[in-house]
């Protein structure tokens, strides 16, 4: 018997009984390792909240009550059980399901999600918006032990614990992130995840003054009792001293156990935490014991557990050998992180320097203001983060790093485009945020061996702020260097037609369009600037065409690029020159392919020789 293939909601699934339950998860498990290992996708996550999905989907109806998930990649198993087995084919792909909940693609997805630490405060926020409109719902905020680092889950844990609001905080805590957790809260959860006593005491106790005459008045006299035995049992934890009713820890394996918990948690009426504990990858031996490779993997063997697709070394990789040779020079030279090392290239530099590597959890914003304290008082720090994470931290870095000059650099990952994480992840704000920081020099190299030669530079030559943004992946068709500090644009092509600005590694894209248009009798110069925050105008006009024709060619969000100020900086020198912009359009950008992504954004070769073309036709 098929039983997932029958699930379609919230009414299918109360209709089983246990058995049927430990059967689906099964099902589950073998249609989930399946299904993504031919498109990829996050495994070990989605493998670690199987029965607490079920059992969550089982007592609560999604489509009329709110699960707000944290993070949100640990959704496939929901999205399953609310009737989209079928799409799963499409899984990250261009114009198919998303990696994360959406509730474009169905009602049962209560919100958007795909930063960490903010479930609390959105599902606050919904259980407030059912008091004041009167409606009949539940809230339900998944929150990672990861994610329960971050400090925005402390400022909804401290407003959700005074509210009085009825809510369910459950607590997935299998002890990672993506790597393994750091900080008080962490500590906190492994001491709590060895005192299961209490509560197991607790219930037995309850059941048997039940069935004992004037019980309920023996629970009352008994209750400072049981207060001290709760104590020397178990110190009262973080949660129930903010004010939470704390159910836990419980097995997030035991489906039965877990539905049992959840309906006594609903049947509360106030704010209630629920803590689970889970293990990644479970069920799957290879997930099992490689949960960073299978956090968030590309297509695999089912079979032997083996990507399909060989690594190669990427602009991480590079920045984190980099970043060793530099330790070897500077000793106040450190690394921080915000539960990325693995991510950020710096595995290798926590082995060899764990003493020089600060991994302060999913919290960019204390990452940014402790790299100004470290500054301040001397030290080198190189603050690693993803540039969709880095948006966090932007006060941070406008009063606590560039307000004061300084020295900190940042190494801004997964800069452009990272394809098929989608919306939430890509990286194409940063060029607009950061050039607007005063004193802020933004570099973007178009090669790993550029990079190496920014970061040095930017260690040992600047004083001030430095970012230096770069991209997911590894070198493209550029793998040279023209890195000159005192030269903030390099010409890669020279014709008198028109002129092709651009930057970092979409460079490749426009040499490849510079050859088509040549195809055609059209010769174009390309330029790339290398200092986005310095563009030297003087330098573009003495290396650009003829022609007075520009085209500036960037991989941001509409108006968050150069295009506009380079406009303006040129027709100050050169009052009849055109400047055209391309870029991504001031919109959210789906999910899919880095090359569809820019076939349908126009940002390929094809489509920045078809804009150009056009716009010659234009003019003449």
């Amino acid at each position: 018997m098929n039983i997932l293939e029958n699930i379609h909601g919230h009414r299918d699934l109360v209709s089983l009984n246990a058995e049927s339950r430990a059967l689906l998860c099964q099902e589950i498990r073998d249609f989930l390792i399946s299904s993504v290992s031919q498109t990829g996708g996050h495994v070990a996550s989605n493998l670690g909240v199987v029965e607490l999905t079920v059992a969550i989907e089982t007592v609560f109806d999604t489509a009329v009550d709110r699960l707000v998930f944290d993070v949100g990649h640990q959704s496939y198993i929901h999205k399953m059980l609310t009737g989209r087995q079928e799409d799963f084919a499409t899984l990250r792909q261009f114009g198919g399901m998303a990696g994360f909940p959406k509730p474009s693609e169905s009602v049962t997805d209560a919100f958007t999600a795909g930063h960490a630490s903010s479930s609390v405060s959105i599902a606050l926020g919904m259980a407030r918006a059912r008091t004041l409109t009167g409606k009949n719902y539940n809230v339900i905020a998944l929150i990672g032990d990861g994610a329960a680092t971050g400090g925005v889950a402390f400022e909804g844990l401290n407003d959700a614990s005074v509210s009085n609001e009825p809510m369910i905080i459950i607590l997935n805590d299998n002890a990672l992130s993506i790597d393994r957790n750091v900080g008080g809260m962490a500590s906190h959860l492994r001491q709590l995840r060895t005192k299961e006593r209490y509560l197991g005491m607790k219930r037995h106790t309850k059941a048997f003054l039940s069935k004992v005459p004037g019980g309920r008045t023996v629970n009352r006299i008994l209750s400072s009792v049981k207060d001290k035995l709760r104590r020397m049992l178990l110190s009262e934890t973080i949660f129930e001293s903010m004010g939470f009713t704390y159910l836990g820890p419980v097995d997030g394996h035991d489906t039965e156990k877990l539905i049992h918990l959840l309906r006594i948690a609903k049947d509360m009426h106030r704010p209630v935490v629920l803590h689970v504990m889970t293990q990644k990858g479970r069920g799957y031996a290879y997930a099992q014991e490689h949960p960073k490779l299978f956090h968030g993997i590309g297509k695999f063997d089912p079979l032997t557990g083996e990507p399909l697709n060989k690594a190669t070394a990427s602009f991480s990789d590079c920045f984190g050998n980099t970043m060793l040779e530099l330790a070897q020079k500077h000793s106040g030279l450190c690394a921080i992180t915000a539960a990325m090392p693995g991510g950020t290239g710096l595995l290798p530099f926590k082995k060899q320097y764990p003493k020089r590597l600060y991994d302060v959890g999913i919290a960019e914003e204390h990452a940014v203001s402790m790299a100004g304290g470290l500054a301040k008082q001397g030290a080198i720090p190189v603050v690693a983060l993803y540039s969709t994470f880095l948006q966090r931290a932007y006060d941070m870095i406008l009063q606590d790093i560039c307000m004061q000059n300084l020295h900190v650099v940042f190494a801004v990952d997964r800069a452009g485009l990272v394809g098929e994480d989608g919306e939430t992840h890509h990286g194409v704000y940063d060029v607009g945020f950061l050039r607007h920081a005063p004193g802020m020099t933004v570099l973007a190299p178009a090669s790993c061996k550029e990079l190496q030669e920014m970061l040095v530079w930017a260690v040992e030559a600047q004083r001030g702020p430095v970012a230096i943004r770069y991209p997911r992946g590894t070198d493209r068709g550029y793998s040279d260097s023209k890195w000159n500090p005192d030269n903030s644009v390099a010409c890669h092509r020279k014709g008198d037609d028109v002129t092709i600005i651009t930057y970092g590694v979409l460079l490749d894209n426009a040499m490849k369009a510079a050859e088509r248009l040549s195809q055609q009798g059209i010769e174009a110069t390309v330029l790339r600037l290398m200092n986005l925050s310095s563009i030297s105008v003087e330098q573009i006009t003495a290396l650009m065409s003829e022609n007075k024709q520009v085209v500036v060619v960037e991989e941001v969000s509409g108006n968050c690029g150069v295009s506009q100020e380079l406009a303006y900086e040129l027709r100050k020198i050169c009052p009849d020159i055109r400047v055209y912009g391309i870029d991504l359009g001031k919109r959210y950008i789906t999910h899919g392919a880095i090359n569809t992504l820019y076939e349908h954004y126009g940002l390929s070769p094809e489509a920045i020789e078809a804009f150009i073309m056009e716009v010659r036709s234009g003019e003449n």
